[in-house]
């Protein structure tokens, strides 16, 4: 794997406090460090239920608001309206008096009760709104602050959480969709993503970080849980005197500062995965930097640091104990969004489906819960790629339950377009937008459809659609990777527009290592362009591509003219 780091994130040269609890003491150097020490952000729960679902939004505290509420899945929406010349406001111009509720899916498992609950929420509560998000979350719109109790109280009957979905802590782990399951892995992972949730998630010594801390598991050759982008992740391995277990990675992210996770060269048993997940995140607690928030994730320590350094602290003042060095993981090559229909280790079978972008809702979810039940289905599992799997079918009931996901707008066979296609929340509800991703992408990928029908397209060509410079769909290890901006229109106004990135990808989708893509300078496309500047790229790459050459080597390599 590539772990080079790119240019943009270099280790700070400032003689001033970083904000490193174990280097310069707790003082609280900005804003936000101050409303976390003031109070824990989970101590936010019991004014929720005890004050503010009676006296209102209008009596919620700035802090709270807009600091706390975060660490219980709640966020602010943008108010109807609103184009992106709105964006950047303060909150109090930007925001609806209703909020994003994201349902903490670890490992992104679902039981048909905990589906049917949360259809009934989608229903209930968030006039219809249901997306599965890149994290394996599910993420509901349109929630008033009055109803948060009383969808607490259902989601917790059944087994899930809001419990730090957001805000400066431990998000939702990632896992393999697929794992206990499939026939290829190396071992059930599962078990390492409910031991650091149960023993971790919750847990006061650890909700106040610098800021978000994202992990990824998986024991799937396909590594499909985007393992190089995230804080830490644990990723499967055969050692050949130590048998199976993972090979550990720290310190990648994207954003505006984009950064391919390392290897930090370690072997580490299943049954010592959470401890040694808690020794990291404790590092990026005690060390990480605080004094800046766009400084504050732990790619930038790691970039100060270097991994033999990280590797040296964590096993000394952590662990107390060195680890093995292990052998790297290396990707079969295989999809890794589990689309489609597949045997199971039982010999059942699991059948991936895509929605369009991610975009669920209540009646999806109704639907996906009675077909699951008349196929005899016992679970379903989101991905990190906005798709849906529907595990445990029988063989005799595979056709019915692929027709069935059909007829849910759910295809187990979507084309190419659908299938490697994401957008992010984008300006109907994000503050922090400048685009409408999710209907530019829906409107980009039916014009595809149409216009390379019977194309003979063999290579993964993904296509990610961002609002803003967040990266929340990780535009940087994108084929075609597209970031939400405001352009002239020539006419003394804007139009919605995009910067574009081409040639990245992640070990899941090259077969080989990650890379970041490169900026098109100069370059910018109008979001009504977008079908055609995509078609005319895809057309480009076929004309052009040498033998075996895939869209992301081809994309490196040509000429900026014929990449605009």
């Amino acid at each position: 794997m590539s772990t080079s780091t790119p240019e943009r994130v270099r280790p700070s040269k400032s003689n001033r406090s970083n904000g490193q609890w174990s280097v310069d003491g707790h003082e609280p150097l900005n804003a936000n460090e101050v409303f976390k020490q003031a109070d824990n952000g989970l101590n936010v729960r019991d004014r929720i239920l005890n004050e503010y679902a009676t006296t209102g939004f209008d009596s919620i505290t700035e802090e709270d608001l807009h600091g706390r509420f975060r660490w219980w899945g709640l966020y602010t929406q943008r108010k109807q309206g609103l184009d992106g010349t709105h964006t950047g406001a303060p909150d109090s111009e930007l925001e609806d008096k209703f909020f994003m509720m994201r349902i903490r899916l670890d490992g992104g498992q679902l039981t048909l009760d905990q589906l049917e609950t949360l259809a009934g929420i989608s229903r209930d509560f968030a006039r219809g709104t249901a997306d599965v998000s890149d994290r394996q979350n599910i993420q509901y719109h349109w929630i008033a602050i009055e109803d948060v109790p009383e969808i607490w109280r259902r989601i917790e009957s059944v087994g899930l959480q809001t419990t730090e979905a957001c805000g400066d802590v431990p998000r939702v782990v990632l896992g393999s969709p697929v794992a206990g399951v499939a026939q290829g892995e190396l071992f059930d992972s599962s078990s390492t993503v409910r031991e650091i949730v149960d023993t971790y998630i919750g847990d006061p010594s650890l909700s106040n970080l610098p800021r978000k801390f994202k992990t990824a598991v998986t024991a799937h050759p396909s590594l499909d849980v985007v393992h190089e982008i995230n804080d830490v992740s644990f990723v499967g391995v055969e050692h050949p005197e130590l048998g199976l277990g993972y090979d550990l990675w720290v310190g990648g992210g994207l954003s505006t500062a984009p950064r391919l996770a390392e290897r930090v060269g370690v072997f580490v048993r299943p049954e010592e995965a959470a401890e040694v997940w808690h020794g990291v995140v404790s590092i990026f607690r005690d060390y990480g930097f605080r004094r800046l928030r766009n400084k504050a994730r732990l790619k930038f320590l790691i970039a100060q640091w270097g991994i033999e350094k990280f590797r040296e602290v964590l096993e000394t003042e952590y662990l107390k104990r060195p680890l093995p060095d292990g052998p790297a993981a290396v990707p079969d090559g295989a999809p890794a969004d589990h689309i489609g229909v597949h045997e199971q280790k039982d010999g059942r079978h699991y059948i991936g489906a895509a929605p369009i972008v991610g975009r669920l809702n209540g009646d999806i979810l109704t639907g996906l819960a009675a077909l699951a039940r008349e196929v005899g289905a016992e679970r379903i599992r989101l991905t990190p790629h906005q798709k849906v799997l529907l595990l445990d079918v029988a063989t005799e009931h595979v056709d019915r339950a692929v027709a069935g996901l059909e007829e849910l707008g759910l295809t187990p066979n979507p084309s190419p377009f659908r299938r490697y296609t994401m957008a992010c929340t984008g300006i109907e509800f994000c503050k922090l937008s400048f685009v409408d991703t999710k209907a530019h992408a829906k409107r980009t990928i039916l014009e595809l459809e149409k216009r390379l029908d019977g194309l003979d397209l063999d290579e993964r060509i993904t296509l990610h659609i961002n609002g803003c410079p967040n990266s929340c769909v990780r535009i940087q290890t994108a084929d075609i990777g597209l970031k939400g901006l405001l352009m002239d229109d020539g006419e003394g106004g804007h139009r919605e527009g995009f910067q574009v990135h081409l040639g990245g990808g992640l070990a899941e989708t090259t077969g080989t290592e990650a890379n970041l893509g490169r900026t098109v300078k100069g370059f910018k496309i109008a979001a009504d362009d977008l079908p055609d500047y995509v078609e005319g790229l895809v057309r480009s790459y076929l004309d052009q591509r040498t033998t075996g050459e895939t869209f992301a080597q081809w994309a490196h390599r040509a000429e900026e003219g014929d990449l605009k």
